[in-house]
């Protein structure tokens, strides 16, 4: 990948294009979001992995889908149209929990919700097909499409829709993240080469596909569409094999029917390796919203994103409710110390840099450059978690490259505080006897601002069990840890937990244990309380559907009246009349 190229923004204009020379695109991006320029939207990352790589790329953010005005602004790309619901799902962008459309969305100038449609995929790629009747390729990507990639439960219709790829009407789906894989989709186009063969690639067959010697394994037949709707054991069924097959390692083809077609569902991509993690953190990024959209007001998600870094990808935490392992996979990817360095130091250089790095991290803050060695090579254990119901010991918890990270951020010229925003597993640091007190001691002493984030979720231990979580024990642990080495800080700090309510296997009586155990050992009333929301492809969300735990094969309580999963929330939030204080423990 090219070091370096002219530092503008991806064109959004015919005059942008005309002043950089180009007289056609060769792929155009749409997005759900505003356009970003930074490394923590997927789109601005994919625009510029495939400039560097030297295509001609535009994007147009949050098109109006009333008319074609903003959908022909840049004419018809020459190789592929790029699809993206942007950084959220568009259904749970636009509806919170309890089934009210948001006021408010961080990706949209002005803040307010009034520029991403419901099935942002499907909406956008209609839009193309009614104003490009035949067209070039329309290849979806992003979480939305990520997520949707085969028959799903769609809590928001409360059915089982198929494939997106399928209602969309598109060409392609390049699922994960998609940064390698749609370079080497974009060069076959360009060359006239098949794409059938490359990894992280989904697209729709007329006829059962004969098999595919790249993969050179036997491929999976899923349940058929129209069987997984109709049964629930069958859909189950399909997420097993469809979960089994998500390393890329050990995956092999999935082969699912959808109607008279077949959805042809190819083997994740490898793991990037550091030195492609880092060239792709270290492109040009703005750091800014593109000028043609910051008109339209400031963008709130701009400030928590802007100096921020990536450390890493990828998560082998597992919680049962979380996507990040679907869409980012379970093995960590991390960059190299020296190029996180070279970031920090580009970051001095922005002419809004105020010398505050607003965070370091991950999905999982503190799983930097920590992974077993059999994942790189041979991929994650089929049959145990990394981190559940305890710390594997092959795992070797090491929080020493992460100290050694901040306490160079620290030094770099012109940073005057360096925070851990990104979540973390304090079970990780408690596993972790050598460091892990050292890397707390180093959080408390210089990256929280006097609030320390933890996500325990719960504390009955029937929930955490199905939840994935680390059990009651070792919260108390962290606390005890967390207690002993606030109490010799000059500057205390507090922590902060954040809870889960209504998720499968959660009862009105275990909310109930759960605010005791607020009120007598925590010493506080909960505010950060979300309600479980059953996002596509994860395990509680086939819990929330089928009511089976699927790894004990268990009946599941699953409580899916609004009113009483509200109730959970409130007898947490307000059942014992308390007022309403920050969650803070000293």
């Amino acid at each position: 990948m090219p070091a370096a190229f002219h530092p503008t923004y991806m064109p959004t204009t015919p005059e942008e294009c005309a002043a950089l020379g180009w007289s056609a695109l060769d792929v155009i991006l749409i997005s759900g979001d505003t356009y970003i320029d930074a490394s923590h939207f997927g789109v601005a990352v994919i625009g510029r992995v495939l400039m560097a790589a030297g295509f001609r790329v535009g994007i147009i953010a949050q098109p109006d889908i009333r008319d074609g005005r903003d959908i022909t602004r840049l004419g018809e790309p020459l190789l592929f149209w790029g699809v993206s619901a942007g950084s959220v799902d568009s259904m749970i962008a636009n509806f919170t929990a309890s089934g009210k459309r948001r006021k408010s969305d961080d990706m949209t100038p002005g803040g307010v919700n009034n520029r991403r449609p419901d099935r942002a995929v499907l909406a956008y790629s209609h839009l193309i097909r009614r104003h490009f009747k035949q067209t070039r390729p329309i290849v979806l990507g992003g979480i939305e499409a990520s997520l949707r990639r085969i028959s799903h439960y769609d809590a928001w219709s409360d059915s089982v829709r198929r494939a997106i790829l399928f209602d969309a009407k598109a060409d392609f789906l390049l699922y994960g993240m998609a940064d390698d894989s749609v370079v080497t989709l974009a060069r076959r186009l360009q060359n006239g080469q098949e794409t059938s063969s490359l990894r992280g690639l989904c697209y729709i067959s007329r006829e059962s596909p004969a098999p595919e010697s790249a993969f050179d394994v036997e491929d999976i037949l899923l349940p058929a569409h129209a069987v997984a709707a109709a049964d629930k054991q069958a859909f189950a069924d399909m997420f097993r094999l469809f979960h089994a097959n998500a390393d890329p390692y050990v995956a092999r083809r999935l082969i699912q029917q959808q109607d008279t077609r077949y959805l042809v569902h190819n083997p994740p991509p490898l793991p990037p390796t550091a030195a492609t993690l880092d060239a792709v953190y270290e492109l040009p990024y703005a750091r800014d919203v593109h000028p043609f959209y910051k008109r339209g007001g400031d963008v709130p998600a701009l400030q928590t994103i802007r100096f921020s870094l990536t450390t890493h990808r990828g998560c082998f935490g597992e919680c049962r409710f979380c996507a990040i392992a679907v869409h980012q996979g379970r093995q960590v990817v991390s960059r190299t110390q020296a190029s996180i360095l070279r970031e920090a130091r580009s970051i001095g250089q922005h002419s809004a840099f105020k010398g505050i790095i607003n965070d370091v991290g991950g999905p999982t803050a503190n799983m930097y450059a920590m992974d077993c060695d059999r994942s790189q090579s041979h991929g994650k254990c089929v049959q145990r978690s990394c981190l559940f119901p305890k710390a594997c010991r092959r795992l070797a918890p090491d929080h020493t490259p992460q100290i050694h990270l901040l306490r160079a951020l620290r030094a770099v010229p012109g940073v005057r505080k360096v925070f851990v925003a990104s979540g973390l597993r304090y079970d990780l640091i408690l596993a972790d006897r050598t460091a892990g007190p050292a890397y707390l001691e180093e959080l408390l002493r210089h990256h929280v601002s006097g609030q320390l984030k933890i996500a325990p979720e719960h504390i009955q231990e029937s929930v955490l069990r199905i939840m994935g979580k680390p059990g009651r024990g070792d919260l108390e642990a962290f606390i005890a840890l967390f207690d002993r080495i606030n109490r010799c800080m000059d500057r205390k700090s507090f922590l902060t937990y954040y809870f889960l309510a209504a998720h499968p296997g959660c009862t009105l009586e275990d909310m109930h244990a759960l605010a005791a155990y607020a009120r007598s050992r925590l010493r506080l009333v909960p505010e950060q309380v979300q309600i479980f929301t059953p996002s596509p492809a994860t395990y509680a969300t086939l819990m929330y559907y089928t009511g089976i735990d699927p790894f004990s094969g268990n009946p599941v309580f699953v409580e899916k009246s609004l009113r009483q999963k509200t109730a959970q929330k409130m007898a947490l939030t307000d059942r014992f009349g308390a007022k309403s204080r920050t969650a803070k423990r000293r």
